[in-house]
C-alpha cells in the first residue's frame, strides 16, 4: 500500500502505522464496479478509519512543526537528498522530501508554536472537510462516492466543465465549486474527453490516486505556486492543444504528455526561488548543480509519483521510460532562464517555415512552447482574473523578501515590497517575457481566434497597469520606489524572472 506507507512514513512518525486487520480491502485493483454504487465500508468502519487518520495526521503535523526553520542556523541544516531509484535510469525524488518552509514564522515567535497541535488542527479543519481531503478515503475510494458538497455546487461544477475549452474559464470559481479539488476534477475530465483512459487502458482508481498525489504535493500556503495555478495552466494547455494548426497532428501520447506536464510542472514548489536555495545551501541546489533546480525537482518528483502510484505499470518498459524522459523535457522547458533559447528557436523555425508537425521531434518542440505559454498566460486572461494572479504572485515575492530580510540575507530582485510595486513588476514582465513569446505563438497558429483574443487581453491589461502605475507615481510625488516602472527596472525584472520565484509565472 504505497500511498499509506508514504503518508504514515516511519521516518516521520517514528513508527509504522498499521491498519486493523480486515479494515482495508486486500486489493484495490480487484474491486470490480467500485466506481458506482454505495460505499464499500459501513459508516462505523469509516468513522473508525478516519479517527486513525486524525491521530496519525496530528502526529505528522507535530513532527513537521519541529522541523520548521526557527533561526538562521536552520537555513544551513536542511536534510540530505531523499530519492528513489527505479528500474529505469531516471532518479525519482521521494514525495515529501522537500524541507517544509513555513512563512507563519514571519508572524509568530518561537514560543507561540501551538498551531501544530491536534487541538489546533481540529479547530482549523472540520470533520467533513478533512474527511473529504484525506488521502486515506480519497486514495482508495472513487471520488464519486465522496462528494460531500451540496448538489447545486456539483451541478455548477459540471456545467463549468462543459465549457472547459473556453478562454474565459474561471479557475478560481471552479476551485471553490469543487471544494479545493480543481486539479483532480479537471484532469479526470480532460483524460476522459480526450479518450486517454480508454486508449492507454488506465485504471480509474489508480488514475485518481495519482492525481490526488499530485494535487496534495502542491503547497496550499503558497499564494501563487499551488494546485490552483497548476489547474489554470492545465486548462490553458487544453485550449492550446485544440488549436486547429496543431490539433490534427497530435497523438494520444502527445496529449497525455502535455496535460501531465502542465498539471505537475510546479509540483512541490516551496514558494521561494532558485537563488534562495543556493544562498541557503539547500541540498537540491547542490544536487542539481545550481541548474534548473526547481524544474528538475518538479520533474523527478513527478516520476516518483508515477512509479509509486503504478499508473503506467501495465505499459511496456520502453514506453514508460520514454514518457518519463519526455515529461522531463517539457517541465525543464518552463525554466525562464531558457526563455531566449526557446524563443530564438521558434523564430528561426517560423522564418524558415521548416516546422513539420508530422515529425515527432517538431511536435514535441511545439508542446514545449505551448507549455511555456500556458505557464505565463495569466496576463492574457480577462482583467479580473489577471489582476488576482498578479496580486498572488507578488505576494509570494514579497514573502520571500520578508523571509530574506528576517534572516539578514540579500533581498532578491522584485521581492522588496517597499521598492517594487505590483504594477511595475507586471509591466516589465509583460513587456520583456510575455509579449515576445505570445506574438510568436500567434504567428505559429496563423493568428487564430484564441491568439488574437489573448493578445487583446494582454494589451488591455498592460495599459491598465500603466495607468495604475501613473496614479501611484503622482500620489507619491514622483519620488517613491513604487514608480520603478522604468526600462532599466523592468529589464532587470525580465532577466531575473526565474530568480523571483515565478519560473515563468505571469500575473
Amino acid at each position: 500500500m504505497p500511498v499509506l506507507e508514504r503518508y504514515f512514513h516511519s521516518a516521520e512518525l517514528g513508527r509504522r502505522w498499521t491498519a486493523p486487520e480486515g479494515a482495508l480491502p486486500s486489493s484495490l485493483g480487484s474491486r470490480p464496479g467500485c466506481q458506482q454504487g454505495p460505499l464499500p465500508w459501513d459508516l462505523p468502519e469509516m468513522i473508525r478509519m478516519v479517527k486513525l487518520v486524525w491521530k496519525s495526521k496530528s502526529e505528522l503535523q507535530a513532527t513537521k512543526q519541529r522541523g520548521i526553520l526557527e533561526n538562521e542556523d536552520a537555513l544551513h541544516s536542511f536534510p540530505g537528498d531523499a530519492r528513489l531509484r527505479g528500474q529505469t535510469g531516471v532518479p525519482a525524488e521521494r514525495r515529501g522530501s522537500y524541507p517544509f518552509l513555513d512563512f507563519r514564522l514571519l508572524h509568530n515567535t518561537a514560543n507561540s508554536g501551538e498551531f501544530g497541535t491536534k487541538k489546533k488542527v481540529k479547530r482549523l479543519l472540520s470533520f467533513q472537510r478533512y474527511f473529504h481531503a484525506s488521502r486515506l478515503p480519497r486514495g482508495i475510494i472513487p471520488q464519486a462516492s465522496l462528494h460531500l458538497l451540496d448538489e447545486d455546487y456539483l451541478g455548477q461544477a459540471r456545467h463549468m466543465l462543459s465549457k472547459v475549452g473556453t478562454w474565459d474559464f474561471d479557475i478560481f470559481l471552479f476551485d471553490r465549486l469543487t471544494n479545493g479539488n480543481s486539479l483532480v476534477t479537471l484532469l479526470c475530465h480532460l483524460f476522459n474527453i480526450h479518450g486517454l483512459i480508454q486508449h492507454f487502458k488506465l485504471d480509474m482508481v489508480t488514475l485518481h490516486r495519482f492525481l490526488v498525489m499530485v494535487q496534495e504535493d502542491y503547497h496550499s500556503q503558497n499564494p501563487y505556486h499551488n494546485a490552483v495555478h497548476a489547474a489554470d495552466v492545465t486548462q490553458a494547455m487544453h485550449c492550446y492543444l485544440k488549436e486547429p494548426k496543431l490539433a490534427s497532428f497530435l497523438t494520444p501520447l502527445d496529449i497525455m504528455l502535455g496535460l501531465l506536464a502542465a498539471a505537475a510542472h510546479d509540483v512541490d514548489h516551496p514558494g521561494v526561488n532558485q537563488p534562495f536555495l543556493i544562498k541557503t545551501n539547500h541540498h537540491l541546489a547542490s544536487l542539481y548543480q545550481n541548474m534548473s533546480v526547481l524544474e528538475n525537482h518538479h520533474w523527478r518528483s513527478t516520476v516518483g509519483m508515477l512509479r509509486e502510484s503504478r499508473l503506467l505499470a501495465h505499459l511496456p518498459k520502453e514506453m514508460t521510460e520514454d514518457i518519463e524522459q519526455q515529461l522531463g523535457s517539457l517541465i525543464l522547458a518552463t525554466d525562464i532562464n531558457r526563455q531566449n533559447e526557446f524563443l530564438t528557436q521558434l523564430k528561426t523555425h517560423l522564418q524558415n517555415k521548416d516546422l513539420r508537425l508530422e515529425d515527432e521531434h517538431d511536435r514535441h518542440f511545439v508542446l514545449q512552447i505551448a507549455l511555456k505559454c500556458a505557464d505565463i498566460c495569466n496576463p492574457c486572461r480577462v482583467w479580473e482574473m489577471s489582476k488576482q494572479w498578479s496580486e498572488k504572485v507578488c505576494e509570494e515575492f514579497y514573502r520571500q523578501g520578508d523571509l530574506e530580510k528576517k534572516f539578514q540575507l540579500e533581498i532578491s530582485p522584485l521581492c522588496n515590497q517597499q521598492k517594487d510595486s505590483i504594477a511595475s513588476i507586471q509591466i516589465g514582465f509583460m513587456t520583456y517575457i510575455v509579449e515576445p513569446l505570445f506574438q510568436e505563438w500567434a504567428h505559429f497558429t496563423g493568428n487564430s481566434a484564441l491568439s488574437e483574443n489573448m493578445l487583446s487581453h494582454l494589451a488591455y491589461n498592460k495599459a491598465h497597469w500603466k495607468m495604475l502605475l501613473l496614479k501611484q507615481t503622482r500620489s507619491s510625488g514622483g519620488g517613491s520606489g513604487r514608480s520603478s516602472g522604468s526600462p532599466d527596472h523592468t529589464d532587470r525584472g525580465a532577466e531575473n524572472e526565474e530568480q523571483t520565484v515565478t519560473e515563468g509565472v505571469a500575473p
